[in-house]
C-alpha cells in the first residue's frame, strides 16, 4: 500500500477510535495543519505536533466521529501528496444531534509523518453542533 494512503489510513482509524494523541502523532515534530476556511475566532495555521495535540486534544468533548460515510483517495503526481474527499457519521456531543462533516484535505506525508494537512472543512458545521434545529443542516 502507497505510504500516503496508510498515513492516511492509520488516521481514520484513530479518530474512530477517539484517540486524538494517537492522531496528533502522526504529525511531524515541524508538521502543520491549516483551516483555510475557519472563521473568525479559529486557527488557520498550528505549526508543530505540539500545536495539533493541542488542538485535537478536547475533539471527542464535542463530536463523537462514529464511521466513515464516503471516501475518495486521489493520489497525486507528487510522491508525497494524496487529496482526500470524504464524510464522517458523527454526533454532535452537546445535542445528541447526528452529523454528516465533510472534508477535502490535501496531505503532504514525509518519511511516514504528516508534514502538511489543509483542511477543507465546512464552518458551519459548528452551528449544527450547538442548534437543534434541521434547518441548513450540512450532509457534506
Amino acid at each position: 500500500m502507497d505510504d500516503r494512503v496508510k498515513v492516511f489510513e492509520r488516521a481514520k482509524e484513530l479518530l474512530l477510535g477517539h484517540d486524538m494523541m494517537g492522531f496528533a502523532d502522526l504529525w511531524a515534530v515541524d508538521g502543520t495543519m491549516e483551516f483555510p476556511f475557519a472563521p473568525p475566532g479559529r486557527p488557520r495555521l498550528l505549526e508543530g505536533r505540539e500545536a495539533v495535540r493541542a488542538y485535537v486534544r478536547d475533539y471527542t468533548d464535542h463530536i463523537d466521529l462514529r464511521a466513515v460515510a464516503h471516501e475518495v483517495v486521489h493520489l497525486t503526481e507528487d510522491p508525497g501528496v494524496l487529496i482526500v474527499e470524504f464524510s464522517m457519521d458523527a454526533v454532535a456531543v452537546g445535542t445528541g444531534r447526528p452529523l454528516r462533516p465533510g472534508y477535502v484535505a490535501v496531505i503532504t506525508v514525509r518519511d511516514g509523518e504528516i508534514a502538511s494537512y489543509r483542511d477543507y472543512w465546512n464552518p458551519l458545521m459548528l452551528n449544527e453542533m450547538s442548534s437543534g434545529s434541521e434547518e441548513g443542516r450540512t450532509h457534506g
